[in-house]
């Protein structure tokens, strides 16, 4: 039935889009189309790993086959390590769409390189988080840039049976002296400069940091200072969340910087030491946004593919894999029948909108500053530089 259901719309939409002209999401990538007009019978996706699951994988976890049963739309996914690594593939023009976290997706509007979408195209929309809609990292200018998709905390991780006091603090992760050294991880990209400028918010309140995004240049340089001295007790930075369960689970790392999904992964490996908690300083994370390319060659089958992700059925199989929180929280009903996990939902804080505002989600920083107070807050492009300036 609900094969029935997505076909059926797909033709009335089809339907006004002939009869309405040439009002597709191609028509105009500076304005959001006003119709879905017909797929295009292919769909170029640059995912997150884990977003985009075909069976390949696992047998278990495949929600790619049945989109294209739906709508005739082949998938071909390019999976990107780092929010940079998918702002310059999108810079090729080559891809439909993209599941960009914060620290990509404002970079992918001030450079032209994704259109504003309409939400009322997507049946699901109104379903989803409200918390998670009209946000800096999905929105701009009055116009809407994104569909949320899924979200969760960088949390602080450590094995138990190494580390024997349960931290409570980042400072941990920052300690020159550490007992740990060596075996300390921490998030490999330009963006974990603002997990350093948070702890700084509290650690040195006379800095006056009040938005980790948002950095003069002095709060921006007393950062990356802190981060170029804790390089010296890191063993391994980490992008591929995989590698990063198999260190903790080898023990090669004891401490650091994680998301949920690196502790599930190293659980089912067989680890049973690891904790987990949100720091009293707060925790920096991620809403990841579907995004559509304002070169995209197949925008209708784009579309189609916002509206199916964001479904409460599939929202449940990403979410459960990948170890999120969905951005539809129907998927709650589905994860609890689907995989008879009742908790799924309150372990991620999926429906908790006060948890949510309490994490500072990852957003690209610019000149004119996040937070409104004034126009001389450290832009990206010095983020970059100094990351890689951090790792030496």
């Amino acid at each position: 039935m609900k094969t029935a259901r997505f076909c059926g719309a797909m033709v009335a939409i089809t339907l006004l889009a002939a009869a309405c002209g040439d009002d597709s999401p191609s028509a105009n990538p500076n304005e959001a189309p006003r119709v879905i007009g017909e797929g295009e019978k292919a769909l170029n996706l640059i995912v997150w790993a884990g977003y985009a699951e075909d069976g390949s994988t696992s047998p278990d976890y495949d929600w790619v086959h049945p989109f294209q049963d739906k709508t005739g739309c082949i998938v071909k996914s390019k999976i990107a390590a780092t929010s940079d690594e998918m702002f310059q593939l999108m810079s090729t023009g080559q891809y439909d769409g993209v599941s960009a976290s914060g620290d990509s997706s404002v970079r992918l509007i001030d450079a032209g390189l994704v259109s504003p979408v309409n939400t009322s195209l997507i049946q699901n929309y109104a379903d989803l988080s409200s918390f998670l809609k009209n946000q800096p990292y999905n929105t701009s200018g009055g116009k809407n840039y994104g569909i949320p998709h899924g979200w969760g905390a960088n949390y602080l991780m450590w094995n138990s049976d190494v580390v024997t006091t349960a931290p409570d603090s980042w400072n941990v992760v920052f300690d020159k002296a550490s007992p740990y050294k060596g075996k300390v991880t921490a998030y490999d990209a330009p963006i974990y400069i603002a997990d350093a400028a948070l702890y700084l918010k509290t650690a040195q309140p006379d800095l006056g940091i009040k938005d980790p995004y948002s950095l003069t240049q002095k709060q921006f340089d007393a950062s990356v200072a802190l981060l170029k001295d804790q390089h010296s007790i890191i063993g391994e930075y980490w992008n591929d969340y995989s590698k990063a369960a198999s260190a903790f689970e080898q023990g090669s790392t004891v401490l650091g910087t994680t998301w949920q999904v690196i502790k599930n992964t190293a659980e089912l490996a067989g680890s049973k030491n690891l904790q987990a908690v949100l720091p009293k300083e707060g925790a920096t994370g991620w809403s990841d946004t579907w995004m559509v390319s304002s070169k995209a060659a197949h925008p209708n089958c784009m579309y189609m593919w916002m509206d199916y992700i964001t479904s409460p059925d599939v929202q449940a199989q990403v979410a459960y894999y990948f170890g999120e929180a969905p951005a539809n929280p129907k998927a709650c009903a589905d994860i609890a029948t689907r995989y008879q996990d009742t908790t799924h939902c309150d372990v991620f804080k999926a429906t908790d909108e006060a948890f949510a505002k309490s994490i500072s989600f990852w957003a690209t920083p610019r000149k004119k500053c996040l937070d409104g107070s004034g126009n001389d807050c450290v832009p990206f492009v010095d983020w970059i530089k100094a990351w890689t300036e951090i790792k030496g």
